[in-house]
């Protein structure tokens, strides 16, 4: 028996990675660099690249498809000698999954070179772009990361360092992005001003670290020095490693399913372990929707975490319902619908032993488009269960994601369809259903001078949103364009 159809989760944004040594050459910069995007490949599965630094010379790698299939041992030694190195996963937020999307973007002009990978999404990126192609500016991709290196670039020619043209365009630039930037003798790390999309830093012997999560220190037996704070730019160089905040002075706006979902649960987020926030999630669901039963089950992987803390809380005992095949990796990530499709009926299987006969909750991190789950309760209970509640940890998702996250069409939200929580729960058969609450997903995580983006939940945003939300805003067919007399 076998689980089928299309899993229906948020799909995350990207993954970025950048290490610089500060005293001497070394020949493994690729090489920590594959090792840490190996570690943040849950982040995205369409593309990856690593680009070297070398005495001021770049060479890039970058190609479709998963860390270890783009990176064989003898593109790393291509790669070569280096004493720093950046890198980038990459799920497309904005911009279609083909390889001139692909990161880190690699750009030269008048005063040099500079690499650039990306996490998060522009909110104003269509305005800046126009602005940028007005003034003569010719694009190569279709994403907005591109239109982050230009604005960059633009700021540069006038300014007199990298760091203060980075400084200069945060002014031009809306929306969510942690970057790692590398010029020919610096490597910077940027967050902006909110802090929607995490950013952490390390430190290896005489290597500064950058990484979109702390379990890619671990991944290189780094030591976790900090958060990057929203708003601020850290330039590590061959003089040492500096820090500008003008930019700072904000509350935090670190999106909440960072812990409910996208981070893996090793690593650690503004002080706060992501395990811990999704064991207290389920904790907090017990309280609000209590339900008799005799055993709680988690959807793998990211439900079990909140599962554990229902049953904790509940006293109703903990087992294992559903079992994932190990080597397939988040189906939604991939490209096509129809690989998903393939990858989603071999991905989760029942188990009768721990259903047949009992009345089980079942706790999932959240509910987007419901396609998947209403076949995974339906499997549940061809093995045997003889009632279903269902416990999500996180509230409806009734409204488009703008910073980063693939949630743009709020016709395919399941929650937005069906506003009252019970026709949800007859639409997917189950008996009963509960969230959690916006209030309760706020405290899932304790972060200092945090208020977390919930605009996925309650419709309300930190930021203004983009008029257009199409994530292929910069392919459309012509018949699809507006007309511009």
């Amino acid at each position: 028996m076998r689980i089928t159809n299309i899993d229906d989760k948020p799909r995350d944004e990207c993954g970025v990675f950048g290490i610089f040594d500060t005293i001497a050459v070394s020949d493994v910069a690729a090489t920590y660099a594959y090792y840490a995007l190996y570690s943040l490949q849950h982040r995205g599965q369409e593309s990856c690249g690593i680009c070297v630094g070398d005495d001021g010379v770049m060479k890039v790698h970058k190609g479709l498809g998963l860390v270890p299939e783009v990176f064989t041992p003898k593109v790393l030694e291509a790669l070569g000698p280096g004493n720093m190195s950046i890198g980038h996963v990459r799920y497309s937020t904005t911009g279609a999954p083909q390889l001139e999307n692909a990161q880190p973007i690699l750009v030269h002009h008048v005063k040099g070179s500079m690499a650039i990978a990306h996490n998060g999404n522009l909110t104003n990126a269509d305005e800046l772009r126009e602005e940028l192609e007005l003034l003569g500016g010719i694009f190569h991709t279709t994403s907005d990361t591109e239109v982050i290196a230009y604005t960059i670039t633009r700021a540069r020619l006038t300014e007199p360092s990298i760091e203060k043209a980075v400084t200069a365009a945060m002014y031009s630039l809306k929306g969510a992005y942690s970057l790692v930037i590398m010029s020919p003798r610096k490597l910077i790390a940027v967050r902006d001003p909110q802090g929607f999309r995490p950013l952490c830093m390390g430190k290896l012997g005489n290597s500064v670290i950058f990484a979109s999560e702390s379990c890619a220190l671990t991944a290189l037996g780094a030591e976790f020095v900090r958060d990057v704070e929203p708003g601020e730019i850290i330039v590590a160089a061959p003089e040492g490693v500096t820090s500008i905040k003008t930019h700072c002075g904000g509350k935090k706006r670190l999106c909440v399913f960072e812990y409910v979902y996208i981070a893996r649960p090793d690593s650690v987020i503004e002080g706060e372990s992501v395990h811990t926030a999704r064991r207290r999630a389920g904790a907090l669901l017990a309280r609000s929707h209590p339900v008799d039963a005799d055993v709680v089950i988690g959807v793998p992987d990211s439900g079990l975490e909140a599962a554990l803390g229902y049953a904790e809380e509940s006293g109703i005992p903990y087992g294992i319902g559903i079992t994932k095949n190990r080597y397939i990796g988040r189906t939604f990530i991939q490209p096509t619908q129809s690989k998903r499709i393939e990858s989603v009926h071999i991905k989760l299987a029942p188990l009768g032993a721990t259903l047949e006969g009992k009345r089980v909750v079942v706790v999932e991190d959240s509910i987007v488009r419901g396609t998947s789950m209403r076949h995974i309760l339906n499997e549940l209970r061809l093995a045997g269960a003889k009632e279903i509640h269902m416990r999500v940890a996180s509230p409806p998702v009734r409204h488009p994601c703008y910073f980063g996250i693939d949630i743009d069409n709020r016709e395919a939200l399941i929650a937005h369809q069906l506003p009252i929580v019970d026709d949800i729960a007859k639409e997917i058969d189950a008996d009963t259903i509960g969230y959690l609450s916006i209030e309760d997903v706020r405290r899932i995580a304790e972060v200092e001078n945090a208020d977390f983006c919930v605009g996925c939940f309650s419709g309300t945003y930190p930021i203004e949103p983009p008029q257009d939300t199409s994530k292929r805003k910069f392919e459309r067919k012509l018949s699809e364009k507006p007309s511009k007399e």
